[in-house]
């Protein structure tokens, strides 16, 4: 990228960082909107808030009148759910999850529809007491902002991936007043494993520390929660049990993506419209409220309030419990919200339950808390740390909670993997790094085809992106000019060493009557030579005319292993 597109794309993050404020303020005065009307007029219900952005921790529930607030919250998940299915069902759910699946699949493209739609929905379940975040619908908002700026510039693909993070941070930085953290967390959220896409990270901490700072003069740039100013970790006893919420955080970074997802299944499999099953899901909640009216909405008044200590020890298990299941049931089910501060709540309160069976200091243990659930469940260490400690002002424990954040990260992964976990992190769209990016392995595969050029007479700039993507996802054989087609598959059985002539001719290797141009395994593209064991499981890149690769395709299975997650994640979205 040279230097002219350089600072254009400075000004385009600026941009974006404005339009990620305001942005996060038009959904603020919608959500707020339908909070004010649903619960203190219809349901009787005053609706909390913090007041570093206006609001009050009190919360008032008039008990007589339970059928209401569940037919609210019901009308809520009806209405919300009507609009997405009917005009955008990728709007469906977290949004920062579409924004990454973009980001993978297809080039940053977003469908213009899905940035006002978002909104209305996001407003309309969290606003009725829906148990979500309002992070993924004002990530996913400024994401689409720039993917369609993107268009409308008529950016690269690179240029329109690099604008959709820009706008992600922004808008998430505005929301949680974290500029420093939400720019990482743009660029980390991105992979499963300890990989940024760190190319994008001067562009996105430009447009939220603007994002940051245009909020501001809306709600001010004191910290989203208050915590104690002294607030510091000084002697062995208290690390000692810091080390134990960590852990115990890992094992909920286990729990919590497999209870969510695992719900998301089960509504997956009733065999009634999509459109209809968030109220399903916000039925749901409004019973478990019955019981624990601190699940609804998204629960940063009861985060400040478990810092403070002004919950009852025996009560923060079970609302613990109740309050996964719950925003499980408000966004698996299809509803649209985020899963960021549903998973500070449960570590605030994790963090508040151990600090007052140790008598440590509940501000302290909730904010690390806080981090440490979210960053192992999310796998997000780096972004977490920093973000919750911009979010409480706590800089001074910044130290102790990247040990705890990072032995609950640590945990969370070796459990995952030593238990074959079908779901790995609350973001389902994450891949292990860039060799499993579909985006990626696109340029890739370029290049491959690059060495081939004057073999097969074949420009592979023209080669459709879309086709690649088949190629790549579903085994879908491209053709190519000399009569020839290109395919990818995974090989289901070993094949012995390529040691004779039959199977060599000079650096080119053959698999059967198919050359072989590549292959990838463990992550890495490797180049054929002599010598070399074909294994199950390797991904063959191969090319021939199309009788023989017609012939050999049933000795691969016939969708990648290692590309076809996100496209197999949107084909169920499809259908769905």
């Amino acid at each position: 990228m040279n230097e002219k597109n350089n600072r254009i794309l400075l000004l385009d993050s600026i941009l974006l960082g404005v339009v990620g404020a305001f942005g996060a303020q038009v959904f603020m005065f919608f959500l707020n909107l339908v909070e004010h009307y649903s619960a203190l007029l219809t349901a009787g219900t005053g609706a909390p808030g913090l007041p570093g952005i206006g609001g009050s921790l009190i919360q008032t529930v008039v008990h007589n009148r339970h059928f209401m607030v569940i037919a609210v919250i019901v009308f809520g998940g009806l209405i919300s759910g009507i609009l997405v299915y009917t005009f955008a069902p990728e709007a469906e759910g977290h949004g920062t999850d579409t924004a990454v699946r973009a980001f993978h699949r297809t080039g940053g493209l977003i469908r213009a529809c899905v940035t006002p739609l978002k909104i209305i929905a996001s407003a309309l379940t969290i606003g009725t007491g829906g148990a979500a975040g309002r992070e993924g619908p004002t990530a996913l908002f400024s994401a689409g902002i720039g993917s369609i700026y993107a268009t409308i510039k008529k950016s690269s693909n690179r240029e329109r991936r690099l604008l959709v993070l820009v706008g992600m941070a922004a808008g998430l930085s505005a929301i949680f007043k974290s500029p420093i953290g939400t720019a990482i967390f743009a660029v980390e959220v991105l992979y499963g494993e300890m990989e940024f896409e760190a190319s994008a990270l001067v562009y996105t901490l430009l447009g939220s520390v603007v994002a940051y700072m245009v909020s501001g003069f809306f709600v001010g740039w004191q910290p989203l929660f208050t915590v104690p100013q002294n607030l510091l970790v000084t002697d062995p006893e208290t690390m000692f049990y810091l080390l134990i919420l960590g852990a115990v955080s890992g094992v909920i970074g286990v729990i919590l993506p497999n209870v969510f997802y695992g719900i998301r299944d089960l509504f997956h499999s009733l065999p009634i419209a999509p459109h209809f099953k968030p109220a399903i899901g916000a039925l749901g909640v409004g019973l478990i409220a019955i019981a624990f009216p601190q699940v609804l909405g998204g629960g940063y008044d009861w985060i400040q309030k478990a810092m403070d200590g002004q919950i009852v020890i025996w009560l923060l298990p079970a609302i613990i419990v109740a309050k996964m299941f719950a925003f499980s049931f408000t966004v698996s089910s299809g509803g649209s919200g985020g899963v960021f501060a549903p998973s500070l709540f449960l570590g605030a309160f994790l963090g508040s339950f151990l600090a007052l069976l140790f008598h440590q200091s509940t501000a302290i243990f909730a904010m690390i808390g806080m981090a440490a659930v979210f960053g192992a469940s999310a796998r997000v260490p780096i972004a977490t740390v920093i973000m919750v400690t911009e979010m409480t002002g706590g800089y001074r424990l910044l130290a102790p909670a990247a040990l705890t954040v990072l032995l609950a990260y640590l945990l969370q992964i070796s459990l995952v993997s030593m238990f074959n976990l079908k779901y790995k992190s609350l973001y389902e769209a994450q891949v292990p790094d860039r060799s499993f990016s579909p985006v990626h392995q696109i340029d890739e595969l370029r290049n491959i085809l690059s060495f081939y050029t004057p073999k097969l007479s074949l420009n592979p700039k023209r080669i459709n992106r879309a086709d690649l993507l088949s190629l790549l996802e579903s085994s879908i054989p491209i053709d190519i000019p000399n009569g020839k087609q290109i395919f990818f598959g995974s090989l289901k059985n070993n094949y012995p060493k390529f040691d004779d002539d039959s199977k060599c001719e000079l650096f080119y290797m053959k698999y059967k009557d198919a050359e072989v141009m590549a292959m990838f395994r463990d992550g890495s593209w490797i180049y054929p030579q002599c010598g070399i064991d074909l294994q199950k499981g390797d991904e063959l890149l191969l090319m021939g005319v199309p009788d023989v690769i017609d012939r050999i395709r049933i000795d691969f299975n016939s969708v990648s292993r290692t590309f076809s997650q996100l496209g197999l994640q949107q084909q169920k979205l499809d259908r769905s």
